[in-house]
Order: structure tokens, then C-alpha cells, then sequence
């Protein structure tokens, strides 16, 4: 075999197998969470929500006119359900909107983008909320969900507040730790896998980076990390810690303990009264802001 036959062969497995982890990647085998609303005696009116290129994305919301309302957002590869325990620790105090991402749960998508259509996606859930006369919008999202999050917060201005748990704060840097067994070739692996990311969706998923966006969000943050998380290094929660320096209403919970999701003890006591403070104050300001046009 010549060389130029044998490096020609080279490159083409590593292109099919690059292919193939992303193929992974973006349609993963999706995990199913064995939770209801009534479980939690929570009385949700299921809804319907039209992506901007026609996919149907599934949600529970509990309605509380009046109220400012809250997005949950959930981690990959999971489903709304994961987040029901705190949906019930904000429902009495917000109204709350539980989504399932594309591709995820109960939503139509052939594939999840990784945050790259789901911004957008994010952006018609809040149309859905002022539909409904929401006072003000805040999102708590966890990893991938907290991702989308910031990303989409720095495009729409309507997203008063920001509560993000594990968040990635680079899609690149992530996937060349996830490879990191690869060492040098992990580079230009994880470049081939976004490349085909530009093929099946017309562009670079990685970018902007949620790391990039936070240093252009404004309103209250809650970035909330743990230091043993197995799945999303801490280095993710520097490097948006830094992002944010300029943010004087950002807010910093690092634990030392915990995996990946695990919450600690009465977060979701604090989660309320973060977004109580954070909304509060919004709502307030549309509300003079309407009254003195």
C-alpha cells in the first residue's frame, strides 16, 4: 500500500468516526424520568409552542396571573420531569413554565443542536409568556438548559433574570475534555465534528459560547457549580465567573461537594427567593414604565 493511499485511508476513518460521534452527539439515546406532576400535586396545563422552523416543543406551565413567571430548563439528555421538584418550590410564588428542549421528552426534532436553535427557541417561550400576561420572565436552567440560558439572554432583553446550574461555558472546550483520552488528535477531531455540525445545520453550533454571552448580560445571574462535578468541570464556572466581573448583580454559589445536579441542602429555598428579588424589581419597573409612557 502506497503512502499517500494509506494517509488517504487515514483521514477517511477519522472523518466517518468524527461523523459518527457527532451523529452521537446530537441524537443521544434520550433519558426518561419516571416523575408526573401529580406526584408532586402539581395541576399543569400542557402546552404547545411553534419553533421559528416549525418543530412543536412540549411544555407543563402552572399559570399564577399576575405573577412574574419562570422558565425550567432541563439538562442533557434529560426531560422537563427532571426539574418537578423545583417547579414545585417556585409554583406557589411564580408562574412556572416547565419545557422539554428539541429533540427531548415530549418535543418534535430530529435532533438536539446544543444550544445553537434552542436560544431560539427560548425567545418563542417567552413570546408564549407575555402571551399570557406575564410581569416579567426569569429562566433557571441546568447544564445544557443554563447554557441556553445566558446564550439567549444576551440576544433578548425581555429575560430579566438568569439562574444557571452547570452550565457549560464553552462548547469546544468541552468536547476536546471529552476527548481528552485523544490527546493532540482530540483537536482536530473535535474541529472535524463541528465541521459537520456546519453541514447538518448550516453553522458552527459552538459559537457564540455561553462564556462570550454572559460578558454581555446586564441582569441579575445566579451561577451555581460544584467543584467535584464529574460531567462539567469547575474550570466552566471560572471561566463565567470572569465573564460576568462586569456584573455587579451576579452571584456566585460554589460548593465543594456534589455531583453533577445534585442540589444542596435548601436550594431551592434560595432559588425562590433569588428570583423574588430579581423579579420583583422588573416587574415593578414595566409596571412604571407602563403607567408613565
Amino acid at each position: 500500500m502506497s503512502p499517500a493511499l494509506y494517509a488517504a485511508l487515514v483521514l477517511a476513518a477519522f472523518l466517518v468516526a468524527s461523523l459518527g460521534s457527532f451523529w452521537l452527539a446530537v441524537r443521544p439515546p434520550r433519558l426518561a424520568i419516571p416523575l408526573r406532576p401529580e406526584d408532586y400535586g402539581l395541576a399543569v396545563e400542557p402546552v404547545r409552542i411553534r419553533a421559528d422552523d416549525g418543530v412543536s416543543l412540549a411544555g407543563w406551565f402552572v399559570p399564577r396571573p399576575g405573577a412574574p413567571a419562570i422558565v425550567l430548563l432541563h439538562g442533557y439528555p434529560a426531560e422537563k420531569a427532571d426539574l418537578l421538584p423545583i417547579a414545585t418550590a417556585l409554583a406557589p410564588e411564580f408562574a412556572t413554565l416547565l419545557m422539554d428542549h428539541r429533540y427531548f421528552g415530549e418535543s418534535e426534532g430530529r435532533t438536539t443542536t446544543l444550544g445553537y436553535r434552542e436560544r431560539q427557541d427560548l425567545k418563542r417561550t417567552v413570546d408564549f409568556l407575555e402571551s399570557r400576561g406575564a410581569a416579567a420572565v426569569g429562566v433557571f436552567g441546568f447544564s445544557l438548559g443554563g447554557a441556553v440560558a445566558l446564550l439567549t439572554a444576551a440576544e433578548d432583553p425581555r429575560i430579566r433574570a438568569i439562574a444557571a446550574y452547570a452550565p457549560f461555558a464553552d462548547l469546544k472546550a468541552l468536547g476536546r475534555e471529552l476527548y481528552a483520552w485523544m490527546w493532540l488528535a482530540r483537536y482536530p477531531f473535535v474541529e472535524a465534528m463541528l465541521l459537520w455540525s456546519r453541514v447538518a445545520f448550516g453553522a458552527d453550533i459552538s459559537r457564540p459560547t455561553p462564556a462570550a454571552a454572559a460578558a454581555r448580560v446586564t441582569v441579575p445571574v445566579l451561577l451555581v457549580h460544584s467543584r467535584q462535578d464529574e460531567q462539567i468541570p469547575f474550570r466552566h464556572a471560572e471561566r463565567l465567573r470572569v465573564a460576568l466581573a462586569g456584573n455587579a448583580q451576579a452571584e456566585f454559589e460554589f460548593m465543594d461537594r456534589g455531583r453533577h445536579g445534585e442540589l444542596p441542602a435548601d436550594f431551592e429555598a434560595r432559588l425562590a427567593g433569588f428570583f423574588r428579588r430579581a423579579l420583583t424589581t422588573a416587574a415593578r419597573a414595566a409596571a412604571a414604565g407602563e403607567a408613565n409612557p
